[in-house]
């Protein structure tokens, strides 16, 4: 069973809103070691704490940090992108790469390289936070690349299993980090998710939804498309 009491742990955008507090609780529960990657990693104060340079989206980043941090037992995908705009057709071919490689690829290609790694080692677990949005398509190709992600963690887990690996998924809506600065919704205080989500991890539990939102969108899964987007309903006379 996972336990973050002596785990050496990875973060993956650990300079972020919920990255930090990843860090933090992770310490907080005995972590004896945390990775804390970004693409430029930032000061910190605790000696557990080790800042690494990784970039999601680049292969060879990937490799460097793999051959750096061997004995990692617990990956935690957090690294996310958003686009500013709604409407998937809207979104520049830039927007939609960096989604696709950030939120998809990225956590998918990193679990792939630390898989052998894992396999078999005490207290192995992978989390990948998601999005309420990978069950509601109105944030474009956000919510495209965190269904895609959703749908690999699934696979993930059953794959894993065997070897011992602990497959964590978290569904969210907003969160109050920088990313919904603009959001004017209720949002998910950072260190209640991350506490929420460590908990579900050393409970052995394999799914987390983190608020009302995520437990009613995944609760309308199987109800008629109309209901769940009221926008296709149309008038007849």
């Amino acid at each position: 069973m996972p336990t973050l009491n002596g785990a050496v742990v990875l973060i993956t955008g650990a300079n972020g809103g919920i990255g930090t507090r990843f860090v933090e609780q992770a310490l907080a529960r005995g972590a004896a070691k945390v990775y804390a990657t970004a693409r430029t990693p930032r000061e910190w104060t605790d000696p557990r704490v080790v800042p690494l340079v990784l970039d999601v989206t680049d292969p060879a980043s990937i490799r460097a940090v793999v051959e750096a941090a061997p004995d990692v037992t617990v990956l935690v995908n957090n690294a996310g992108a958003s686009v500013p705009t709604a409407g998937i057709l809207s979104h520049s071919d830039e927007d939609i790469r960096r989604n696709v490689e950030t939120n998809f690829l990225g956590p998918l290609f990193l679990a792939r390289a630390y898989a052998p790694l894992l396999s078999g080692r005490p207290g192995a677990a992978i989390i990948d936070i998601h999005s309420a949005l990978a069950w509601y398509a109105v944030g474009g190709i956000y919510s495209a690349t965190k269904a895609a992600l959703w749908s690999a963690t699934n696979s993930l887990r059953l794959e894993l299993a065997p070897a011992g690996v602990h497959v964590v998924g978290v569904h969210v809506g907003y969160v109050d980090t920088a990313m919904a600065a603009h959001v004017s919704d209720p949002k998910t205080d950072p260190a209640a998710l991350v506490a929420a989500v460590l908990d579900a991890t050393e409970r052995n539990e394999y799914e987390v939804l983190a608020d009302d939102t995520s437990v009613q969108l995944k609760a309308g899964l199987s109800a008629p498309l109309e209901a769940v987007y009221p926008q296709l309903r149309t008038t007849t006379v």
